[in-house]
């Protein structure tokens, strides 16, 4: 074995790992700029019907929040699954 091959296997698996965290910043990010934006939309304009519009607001910072989460789950899940398949280089290395 190549050893390499085998840093250079694990430092993708890092690179893997750190982009799905910083997408779960990215989503969770998301969802407080529209949990703001519900907040103080009644403060800044005068909307006859804002509170509907702040449920709204409230609703898709929940939904981002949701998604963001069960993405992050799904993807650090696929990642654990695909290091076991580069996690045995070095038991077949040292036997060289």
């Amino acid at each position: 074995m190549n050893k390499d091959l085998i840093l250079r296997e694990k430092l993708a698996l890092q690179r893997t790992i750190l982009a799905n965290q910083s997408t779960l910043l990215s989503f969770l990010r998301t969802s407080m700029y529209f949990l703001i934006a519900g907040l103080s939309l009644r403060n800044l304009l005068k909307v006859e019907n804002s509170l509907v519009i702040e449920v709204a607001l409230f609703i898709a910072a929940f939904a981002i929040f949701v998604i963001g989460i069960a993405n992050f789950l799904k993807h650090k899940k696929s990642i654990i699954n695909n290091r076991k398949h580069i996690g045995e280089y070095h038991l077949e290395y040292n036997k060289l």
